[in-house]
């Protein structure tokens, strides 16, 4: 059989490595500044761009796609080649798929601590920018599937069905999440509202975990651990009922990032069930990696890519239980909102993805160099640094968890709340806040150390930028299969279409009635539009980040109707585009926060919230009240809202500027009866505006009715 000779392209997998190694660095930097943030506020320096709200979506988004995603690229690169015994299909693809990628990451970085965001988890670039990301993400399919067409390996071994799998699902998560209606080029309004947004958000922002945090990574799992253990992988039929199940019950499980809201009940429990149902595909997975090792146990001692590996599938195991666990109402009912979430989030990122990711560099570059590591015993200290920072991080944020959960739900024989301050929760909790900004700086320390070992490393060796290979051209009779799934398997287009199926269904059948059926969301007729002004606060409480740790939805429980007000209604969020319901509770919730306080309370508390609030670690907002508020766009605004269901009549949008000047001069004259000076025109005065407005439709009539 005569041999084709071809190279693969290792230029663009170092490229992707590098990119991982530094984005790594300033996502996990970032990381670090907001935990110090939440312990000392003035962290921040002093600067509205850096604060708490604006620099945690820097963090998260440069952790998951600059430093998750440069990983996932570098291993996705050196790996397809290799299965499918092909160069990547179009050298030009890849590099315009890099340096897109690379320039859609700086261009986050910049636009986000500038405010402009759409406040969507995971999801906070401006319309533009989700554009560019469309773009870039058809360019690494094209470059995929080109691969897969042109392979010389007929089977398609399992890593690239996660692969696939990945790369369908996101496609269709970002540009359904990513509905919007642009206002101008930096801001946008999402179509959906409400409960309706709410459910599509976390849709979303569930299954990018599922789907960029997790299929690519198992894909390299598959691939990579078999390599660094010189053992085949455990089971290939325990991969083909792990890989399918997993993406097909994945999907459904969004929901139970919504239990006791104003979700419909219905959705609510299918989120449950099949949470509960992905323990097993997931730890199929889990299983089928560590039984790879059977026999190879005693090269986990010597090498430090497999010890990074145990830990990162440990890892995995521990958060896919741990998510089933919180989706339980009975947990969920005490977890949600506390730091449980994030504890069990950085398990995930720091263990299952960041120790992966260590493991792939330290086995990749040596190879791709043609040297030796530079230092072991470094990569070992490493591993061991880092499982300590892991550590550091999650108990005590666990600790936190707890004590936060029952201190809210605490009451005296006498039947009132224990602790009714909010911020006596906060303070309680302060000390675990400073082992877990201890365990991120161990963390960030193996990091530095990781990245001069491989610095090292590339300068002892030299890069193979094309590395010779040969196979036999692709042989496409079929000879005899045993099973069935590898007749799928020769069919990379049937595999997709078969994966976008698996995919949709649940999603289809959670949204459709919801988005359908008006029954799922009744009405309340005192439920008005925002004003003018309103919606330039409400803008304004977006820029800020506000919704990074204010909650705004009231969940029916004893516990939070008395120290909140009445629980949330569906009918109630008709209007915002998009939701603000928040995910976690760094403070109190705010959804009955309007007229609670006069307008001075909140001017004394965003100029310096240890006025209002001793010991308060939030940051002051000095800038609210020396900015001029921006009506450039304001009666756009209302059309858009119109243009998306929002009753705004023509005379409303006509009159918005006027409008809105006649509300600011009001609250700016009930400021002056109280001995605080401040011009009508400026940000604090719509913020405030915004915040009197939160809850008090509701407080006029709370009988729903299905009437539109």
């Amino acid at each position: 059989m005569q041999l084709q000779q071809f190279e693969y392209d290792n230029k663009i997998v170092r490229d992707f490595g590098l990119a991982t190694i530094v984005w790594g660095l300033v996502g996990m930097s970032v990381g670090l500044l907001v935990a110090l943030q939440l312990i000392w506020p003035e962290m921040n320096f002093l600067t509205q761009y850096t604060t708490f709200g604006r620099v945690r979506p820097v963090h998260t988004n440069a952790v998951i796609f600059a430093f998750v995603g440069n990983g996932i690229f570098m291993g996705v690169y050196y790996s397809m080649q290799r299965v499918l015994k092909a160069r990547m299909f179009n050298d030009a693809l890849s590099k315009i798929h890099f340096w897109g990628w690379q320039l859609i990451i700086v261009a986050s970085a910049i636009t986000l601590p500038l405010g402009l965001t759409s406040s969507h988890e995971y999801a906070e670039m401006e319309w533009p920018i989700d554009l560019a990301i469309t773009i870039i993400w058809v360019v690494f399919g094209i470059n995929m599937f080109g691969t897969i067409i042109k392979r010389r390996e007929r089977h398609m071994y399992v890593a690239v069905w996660f692969y696939i799998a990945t790369f369908v699902t996101i496609a269709v998560l970002h540009i359904v999440n990513s509905m919007q209606v642009p206002v101008s080029f930096w801001k946008s309004y999402y179509i959906y509202a409400g409960v309706q947004d709410a459910l599509v958000q976390w849709w979303y922002g569930h299954n990018a975990v599922a789907f960029f945090l997790t299929t690519p990574y198992l894909g390299m799992m598959y691939y990579f651990l078999p390599k660094m253990a010189n053992r085949p992988i455990y089971s290939y039929r325990l991969s083909i009922l792990h890989f399918w199940s997993l993406i097909f019950i994945y999907i459904w499980a969004g929901p139970h990032h919504l239990l006791y809201t104003a979700l419909p009940g219905w959705v609510q429990s299918l989120g449950v069930v099949f949470s509960v149902m992905l323990i097993a595909p997931s730890w199929g997975g889990m299983i089928n990696g560590l039984l790879t090792l059977r026999g190879a146990w005693d090269k986990v001692r010597s090498e430090p890519t497999l010890k990074f590996m145990v830990v990162a599938l440990t890892a995995y195991g521990m958060a896919t239980f741990e998510g089933p666990l919180l989706s339980l109402k009975q947990v969920n009912a005490i977890a949600h909102f506390t730091d449980w979430i994030v504890a069990h989030v950085h398990v995930g990122a720091l263990g299952w993805n960041g120790f992966m990711t260590f493991a792939i560099l330290y086995w990749i570059v040596p190879r791709i160099y043609r040297t030796d590591l530079y230092s072991k015993k470094m990569a070992n200290a490493h591993f061991w640094i880092g499982t300590l920072g892991i550590l550091f991080y999650a108990i005590p944020m666990y600790w936190a968890a707890v004590v936060q959960g029952l201190m809210w739900k605490d009451f005296t024989p006498e039947g009132v709340l224990r602790h009714p301050n909010f911020l006596a929760t906060t303070l309680e909790i302060l000390p675990m806040h400073m082992m877990r900004a201890f365990g991120g700086a161990l963390y960030l320390t193996g990091a530095i150390l990781m990245t001069y070992n491989l610095v090292k490393t590339m300068r002892k060796g030299q890069l193979l930028k094309n590395e010779k290979a040969e196979a036999p051209a692709l042989d496409n009779a079929i000879h005899g299969e045993k099973y069935r799934h590898r007749r799928i398997e020769r069919k990379p287009m049937l595999f997709m279409v078969l994966a976008l199926i698996a995919i949709l269904i649940g999603g289809m059948v959670e949204m459709i009635p919801t988005f359908t059926m008006s029954s799922n969301v009744p009405s309340i007729p005192s439920v008005k539009p925002y004003t003018a002004l309103e919606i330039q606060g409400r803008d304004l409480y977006i820029r800020e980040g506000c919704v990074n740790c204010h909650s705004q939805t009231i969940r029916p429980f004893r516990s939070e109707t008395a120290r909140y007000g009445e629980y949330s209604k569906a009918g109630e969020f008709v209007y915002d585009h998009p939701f603000l319901w928040g995910s976690k509770r760094t403070g109190p919730d705010l959804q009955r926060i309007g007229g609670k306080y006069p307008h001075k309370w909140h001017f004394d508390h965003l100029l310096d919230p240890t006025i209002t609030s001793p010991g308060s670690i939030m940051p002051a907002y000095p800038w609210l009240i020396e900015q001029e508020i921006n009506y450039s766009d304001l009666s756009k605004k209302l059309a858009v809202m119109k243009t998306l269901g929002v009753p705004y009549t023509d005379q409303q949008i006509q009159q918005a500027l006027p409008e809105a000047k006649k509300q600011a001069e009001e609250i700016a004259q009930a400021l002056r009866a109280n001995q605080v000076e401040v011009d009508s025109d400026r940000e604090i005065i719509a913020m405030i505006a915004y915040l009197q407005r939160l809850g008090t439709d509701i407080k006029v009539n709370t009988s729903p009715t299905t009437d539109k």
